[in-house]
């Protein structure tokens, strides 16, 4: 089975004792590609560390909207620059977070839309954060979206994903006719979690990613546990069982949605 695992924080310290050992694990059950995404600067640069040791993970690079009081006026420059290494093939990642408080509102506003911008100079898709603000976090992705189209950019066709999504079915259609995709991460596996899988039932599988968010969203039957990319199998059966789908036609078009976005590829 071919499977991507497009977010995974496996820069974390919980992977520190074993880390090797979890991606040569993930690489057995037919993990192929892993994207790291950042969360703040020093994240963004432990992910390109990562992603030069080994040739199947990548990374995004960004500020994620809880680390917002971390910006200053040479943020935007040094991410600009960390974009360009060959291994980055995101921005993120970014967005708004209502649920923790750490950061205001119109600040995490303000960074996110400079980021996009920043995505939009560089030609790279967006992994979006969004907790407790589903709906305004959309109106300016589909609003940044139009402005690619109208702007005769390329990025309009694949502009990102909206990372664990955790809206509506009605949301998930605005932001699939937009073109972005949506990331299904542990909790479709969980018992209660009948809106997710009605949500995935609903989508059309050329825009769904599989994440694990690990070491985060543990999936069943190892809920509890620290997440890792070989738990993304769980996922992919869930999602088949969903759509009643053969469980390798789901891994096979997921993964071809994660090269479609990111390119997987070095940059010249």
């Amino acid at each position: 089975m071919r499977i991507a695992d497009t977010h995974c924080h496996l820069d974390f310290p919980r992977f520190d004792n074993d880390r090797e050992a979890v991606i040569e694990e993930a690489k057995n059950i037919g993990v192929e590609r892993i994207l790291i995404p950042a969360i703040d600067i020093p994240t963004s640069k432990a992910a390109i560390r990562l992603a030069e040791k080994h040739d199947l993970i990548y990374a995004a690079v960004g500020v994620q909207p809880n680390s917002g009081l971390t910006w200053n006026s040479s943020s935007y420059d040094v991410i600009e620059t960390l974009s360009l290494h060959p291994k980055v093939v995101a921005i993120g990642e970014i967005g708004l977070d209502y649920y923790w408080d750490k950061c205001p509102k119109e600040i995490q506003r303000e960074i996110f839309i400079e980021q996009l911008k920043l995505a939009e100079d560089a030609e790279l898709p967006v992994i979006i954060h969004s907790r407790d603000s589903v709906e305004d976090t959309i109106d300016i992705l589909i609003d940044w979206q139009k402005e690619l189209a109208q702007q005769g950019s390329k990025l309009a066709e694949n502009p990102g994903v909206m990372h664990s999504y955790s809206g509506n079915s009605k949301q998930a259609q605005r932001l699939e006719e937009s073109n972005f995709c949506i990331g299904i991460t542990g909790p479709v596996t969980f018992k209660k979690a009948d809106g997710l899988r009605e949500v995935v039932r609903n989508m059309n599988l050329e825009k769904i990613f599989i994440e694990t968010d690990a070491p985060y969203l543990t999936p069943e039957p190892h809920r509890g546990k620290r997440n890792k990319p070989s738990y993304t199998r769980y996922i992919v059966e869930k999602i088949a069982e969903v759509k009643d789908l053969p469980v390798d036609k789901v891994g096979e078009i997921t993964t071809k949605n994660s090269y479609r976005v990111f390119g997987w590829k070095t940059r010249d």
